[in-house]
């Protein structure tokens, strides 16, 4: 039997990889320990329903905050994904058969926690002919039965393997934010995320725009992976010329020492820098902190995003 608590079996694909030092962690990268009430309430409600969260799977460093509070990301489909991206702590392999049930189970969860605005993510299922598209538009359409005045976020997939279709299953349930993250610059794909396309998962989200002008998109990339400041500036020309609306900036930290190393911690100047940068050129709304990842602090950035968009359009 599998232990993914084993990292040799969580990530086999990078059992035999060279052990990458793992840096000391600047004063303004670390975090407390969780130990709220909030947090352990959180904590009970995801185990209550058997439901995996991107929060531990992925080992975000802001689970105690977020958890405290009542959010968590859901992720969906399981916890095995079918990519093995060198950065991420997402255990890799074969998967098992979708959950029927988990839809509604998301659902209930969401209502329990009394989420205003939910962020659903999945693993990569290349196993399925609509890479679980068809498994997210049940998800959404659940929690608009039980929750309709939540606002719901998805973080998918890049659909590479799909069949025809699968973007628009999606895009028809009917989010209010749809998330793809970019996760570095195109140079570095083949070592950071080399089971994906850059200039596809950039066409995604355009296609999202053109599929439905009224939905806000959104995407993010990690730092310190090695890019440079003008590959990141690029980046962003990128996704402002596929309409993007909302861009996610945060420090990339090694889960452990077979992942992708830690190139350097970048600091909250330079973050700053890089926040005044996409501004100008023209994103709705902006998060680039070291602490920044896709789904941190989502309800209240969704509510600033609405309100700059009223803005641009002479409605505030």
């Amino acid at each position: 039997m599998r232990d993914l608590r084993i990292p040799d079996q969580r990530h086999p694909e990078k059992a035999h990889r060279p052990d990458q030092a793992q840096p000391r962690k600047p004063d303004w990268i670390r975090v407390k320990a969780p130990t709220s009430d909030g947090y352990k309430r959180t904590r009970d409600i995801m185990r209550d329903n058997r439901l995996s969260t991107v929060c531990e799977e992925a080992g975000c460093p802001n689970v105690g905050e977020c958890w405290s509070q009542g959010h968590a990301t859901m992720m969906i489909m399981g916890e095995i994904c079918t990519r093995g991206c060198t950065f991420c702590n997402v255990a890799t392999g074969k998967p098992n058969a979708l959950d029927v049930f988990e839809p509604g189970r998301v659902a209930h969860a969401v209502q329990k926690l009394g989420l205003k605005h939910v962020v659903i993510t999945s693993v990569d299922r290349d196993d399925l002919d609509d890479g679980g598209a068809d498994h997210f538009a049940q998800t959404i359409r659940a929690i608009r039965h039980r929750s309709p005045d939540s606002t719901i976020e998805v973080l998918t997939p890049d659909f590479l393997k799909s069949s025809p279709g699968a973007l628009e299953t999606v895009v028809e349930a009917r989010p209010d934010v749809f998330n793809h993250n970019l996760e570095t610059v195109p140079a570095l794909y083949p070592a950071v995320r080399p089971g994906a396309r850059y200039f596809h998962s950039l066409r995604l989200l355009q296609k999202v725009k053109e599929l439905d002008p009224a939905m806000f998109t959104k995407s993010g990339i990690m730092v310190g992976l090695g890019e440079d400041r003008g590959s990141v500036l690029q980046v962003m020309d990128d996704m402002r010329a596929a309409d993007i609306d909302f861009m996610t900036i945060g420090q990339y930290l090694q889960p452990t020492p077979k992942h992708h190393r830690v190139d350097r911690f970048v600091t909250p100047e330079e973050f700053a820098g890089y926040e005044k940068a996409a501004y100008g050129k023209g994103f709705l709304m902006v998060s680039a902190t070291p602490l920044t990842r896709s789904s941190y602090h989502a309800g209240d950035d969704f509510a600033r995003l609405r309100q700059a968009r009223l803005h641009k359009l002479g409605r505030a």
